[in-house]
């Protein structure tokens, strides 16, 4: 049995698909074999599916499974692949557009193994120099993203995504700021995903609408669940198409609006985030994500485990001893020149 079930979800997306899955292939992961987990890609009812072969060639812990729907919402097709998962513990990209940080996997399986009932939460980039909606603006698209992956020679050092991403406004301000309000990655036991009911069958909105922020919410209201906030690893939103992430403002407010209205109808209220009782940090930071901790000016700044300055109350620190100075943005910005 794998320690850990990966399932991605994707929706025409063929470009996007074959990064995010070499991203989570054990090859590019370190401190991880092929028998410590398994990657199930589903593809939700794609007009233009992928290759069962392609996905199957990548090993034996990869799995392909077309998931037949007219639906725009993800959900079903969530909720079906948790229940052919055969791990422990699952983890969820649900926009599989995203590819992840060669030690995600691990420093995941790190905070699994802390705590009787936890929930690990990875943070959230966009490739290229601004969240995408603002960056297409200014004429980024899918082949400057090829341009800059190939400046940095991905995948040859994973960790340089963080040199040509801006963080996602949802994992805003960075690193050492709790448990996001949405979750672009995250693992749990299975037992526990299916005691909560898995993702709520009425979120129907393309994308899921509000459905991760909602099961976000919902799981900070278990009893004895620990939040685990990884340090240094990540995931990074391709350019797609997304029906949040790729549009204009106006679009995307109306979009936005659509999905408070939803979840309002569904649970009789506004959409507000749900504090997390404490966070747990797990990892270390490489050099490449320095500028994304969640701190003051560019001070230089001593971390040690369980640091006494807790940035929120009740939270831990626990990661090895870091010394590093936040870097200016005139140090890093040239790289946009594609």
């Amino acid at each position: 049995m794998p320690k850990l079930s990966v399932i991605v979800v994707f929706y025409n997306m063929k470009r996007e698909a074959a990064r995010t899955l070499w991203s989570l292939h054990p090859e590019y992961q370190i401190g991880v074999c092929a028998d410590d987990y398994e990657v199930i890609a589903v593809d939700n009812g794609s007009s233009q599916p992928l290759s069962s072969d392609d996905i199957t060639q990548l090993g034996d812990n990869f799995r392909y499974v077309f998931y037949e729907t007219d639906s725009v919402s993800p959900v079903a097709a969530v909720n079906a692949a948790m229940q052919m998962a055969n791990g422990l513990n699952v983890a969820l990209i649900v926009d599989g557009a995203r590819m992840a940080t060669p030690g995600l996997i691990r420093k995941t399986l790190d905070g699994l193994e802390k705590f009787e009932n936890p929930f690990v939460c990875a943070l959230s980039w966009h490739l290229g120099p601004d969240e995408q909606n603002l960056s297409m603006l200014k004429g980024y698209q899918q082949e400057s993203e090829d341009r800059l992956l190939e400046i940095i020679q991905w995948p040859e050092n994973g960790y340089k995504l963080f040199d040509i991403a801006a963080i996602a406004p949802s994992s805003l301000p960075g690193f050492y700021s709790g448990i996001p309000r949405e979750c672009s990655w995250f693992a749990m036991r299975k037992a526990a995903f299916v005691e909560l009911g898995g993702f709520d069958i009425q979120f129907q909105s393309a994308g899921g609408g509000l459905v991760n922020h909602d099961f976000r919410n919902r799981v900070m209201k278990m009893p004895n669940v620990r939040s685990v906030a990884l340090l240094g690893e990540g995931v990074f939103h391709q350019y797609h198409g997304g029906i949040s992430t790729n549009v204009h403002a106006e679009t995307r407010t109306l979009t936005l609006d659509s999905f408070q209205q939803e979840y309002k109808n569904i649970r009789g209220v506004e959409y507000t985030c749900q504090k997390s009782p404490s966070v747990t940090y797990v990892g270390d930071i490489p050099e490449q994500a320095l500028r994304f901790v969640h701190a003051q000016g560019n001070a230089e700044i001593d971390c040690y485990a369980r640091y006494l300055c807790d940035p929120c109350p009740g939270v831990n620190f626990e990661f090895q001893i870091i010394k590093f100075c936040i870097m200016p943005v005139s140090s890093w910005g040239r790289i946009w020149q594609w």
